[in-house]
């Protein structure tokens, strides 16, 4: 490879204008293209996946213009060091650019010990133009100092054994900024094969590790996020299946006599995430021979609140134990998520059922009551006022009370199951098919095939209970 420059001769002359001026318009209209793309997926930062992808646009742009600059100065020519002025002092931003977009050149001639810098390298390595360029002896004095021997290195191979310099290095400019310098060069040959003189070109890349750097690690934090949202995943899993464990076939509470329910529930997860949320379903056969039946939904996602949700659970059937109502049993937790740490919001219908008389009270707080099927045709019950536990302190819960008949299928969910506006029509159109079913499993089934052609947003609870008796 030719010497592009030095002190016995003339410079090479720069290549033809037109190929290179193709080159530098495809240049600049695709660092446009990506600019654009760039914008238009600018987002607020929160998101790491977003700033990985930002971090390799910034890096992109980088390198086309800095493959701009590259072409320029190739169809301009190597700018003369005497004909060039000091620099006025630039701005950090801009001398920054300057230095990515701009590389620098130098010859060592071994014969005469002279010394001979581009301007442009002046300024890349922060020295006056007009100064004498430093000899292969006094280079060093610029790097950094653990830098040093790979420099040694690097030259004494390409002046002892003929090798091509191509390695990097770090410089320490006079106001103490470091910077990452390129160099690549090769000796100069007299006649008879020994070395006359070295000549170099240097170019700041210290953008373009500071663009890789942001990716690099905007990649590895995107790994770790993943990383600890599976883990989290897998604590809300196994939180919630300890307190929901699917039941396998109807759930017929043994000790209510000839008048009992015949019980199924079901979990179904979400359509479009695989976040685990805070519903609940359960069912408890209380001491007095009375049924708890209860869902609700706590709003969030993630081990925390799944963890609330299973503490929830217990106090509700804590106090169910205790013989508290539906409307006490809402307001008592109302005043445990209003006295938490972290503030929550959840909603809850809570029913107790009376075997004796067939009877059913219920309570609700910002939650779709249940739906009632009865010889073929459904309702959605008559709600009792009752807003969103967590919402307002010493809030109050009226409660309602309904008559059972044996045949009657009673019907909880929470709100993930129907759409948005919360109408339940297509459940209740289930009406003359969950008629003939024969058990609560068997009901069940089929409002879970109802719904799973829903794309649901959140994961959702529903509780089927079947007067038998």
């Amino acid at each position: 490879m030719p010497s592009p420059r030095s002190a016995d001769r003339p410079a090479a002359q720069p290549p033809g204008r037109g190929p290179v001026d193709a080159l530098i318009t495809q240049t600049r209209r695709l660092k446009g293209d990506v600019d654009a793309v760039r914008r238009d997926a600018q987002g607020d930062g929160t998101d790491p996946q977003g700033r990985w992808q930002r971090a390799l646009y910034d890096l992109a742009l980088h390198q086309l213009n800095d493959l701009d600059a590259h072409l320029a100065q190739l169809r301009d020519g190597p700018e003369p060091a005497a004909e060039a002025a000091p620099a006025a002092p630039a701005p950090t931003g801009s001398r920054r650019g300057a230095q990515l977009s701009r590389v620098g050149t130098a010859e060592w001639n071994l014969l005469t010990d002279e010394a001979v810098w581009s301007a442009e390298l002046c300024r890349i390595l922060g020295r006056d133009p007009a100064a004498p360029a430093l000899t292969l002896d006094e280079l060093p004095s610029l790097v950094l100092e653990e830098d040093r021997p790979r420099l040694t290195a690097m030259v004494t191979g390409c002046l002892v054994d003929a090798r091509p310099i191509d390695g990097e290095f770090r410089v320490v400019r006079p106001d103490g900024e470091v910077r990452t310098v390129h160099m690549m060069g090769e000796p100069v040959l007299d006649a008879d094969g020994s070395t006359a003189s070295m000549w170099a070109v240097l170019r700041d890349v210290s953008e373009l590790h500071s663009g890789r750097r942001a990716v690099r690690e905007t990649r590895d934090s995107l790994r770790r996020d993943r990383q600890v949202a599976q883990t989290e995943h897998r604590i809300a899993v196994e939180l919630q299946e300890a307190v929901l464990p699917p039941w396998r076939g109807s759930l017929r509470l043994a000790h209510q006599g000839p008048r009992s329910l015949d019980l199924a529930a079901h979990c179904l997860p979400a359509s479009t995430t695989s976040f685990i949320g805070g519903d609940w379903y359960d069912a408890l056969e209380l001491s007095d021979g009375e049924t708890l039946l209860s869902v609700g939904d706590l709003t969030g996602h993630g081990p925390a609140v799944a963890s609330t949700m299973a503490m929830m659970l217990g106090a509700l059937r804590g106090m169910a134990m205790a013989g508290a109502r539906p409307a006490q049993l809402m307001s008592w937790l109302n005043q445990l998520l209003d006295a938490g740490v972290q503030p929550a919001l959840a909603g809850a219908v809570c029913c107790r059922y009376l075997p004796g008389t067939r009877t059913l009270l219920w309570a609700q707080a910002g939650h779709p009551a249940p739906l009632l099927f009865r010889d073929g045709t459904g309702r959605r019950l008559t709600a009792p006022e009752g807003v969103l536990l967590g919402a307002t302190s010493g809030a109050e819960y009226g409660q309602a009370e309904e008559n059972l008949q044996t045949g009657d299928l009673l019907l909880l969910h929470t709100d993930g199951l129907v759409p948005r506006d919360g109408e339940p029509t297509p459940l209740l159109e289930l009406a003359p098919r969950l008629a003939g079913a024969p058990t609560a499993q068997d009901c069940l089934r089929m409002v879970v095939e109802e719904c799973e052609t829903e794309e649901r947003q959140d994961e959702a609870c529903v509780l089927v209970a079947r007067v038998t008796g």
